[in-house]
């Protein structure tokens, strides 16, 4: 019974490193789109306030990645 059980565990823990490694990846995927569009934007030659809006854009899809990888981190360290 206790083998099973341990058995058991194992494979959750398994499975819960396989979802976080998944997780993970899509995180550094989306941080380095968001680093391939900077340096694609970095190209063009628009005005001044173009540029500054693009850097907001930037910033504010970078707030979002680091909030999504928070929530990773928090969801896999209560399990």
């Amino acid at each position: 019974m206790i083998v099973s059980i341990n058995l058991h565990k194992m494979e959750q823990i398994e499975l819960h490193d396989e979802e976080w490694e998944k997780d993970w990846k899509v995180i550094v995927d989306i941080f380095e789109t968001i680093d391939h569009l900077e340096q694609l934007l970095k190209k063009l030659d628009v005005p001044y306030l173009r540029e500054i809006q693009q850097k907001v854009m930037l910033l504010n899809l970078e707030k979002y990645a680091w909030s999504l990888q928070n929530y990773i981190i928090e969801k896999y360290s209560r399990a």
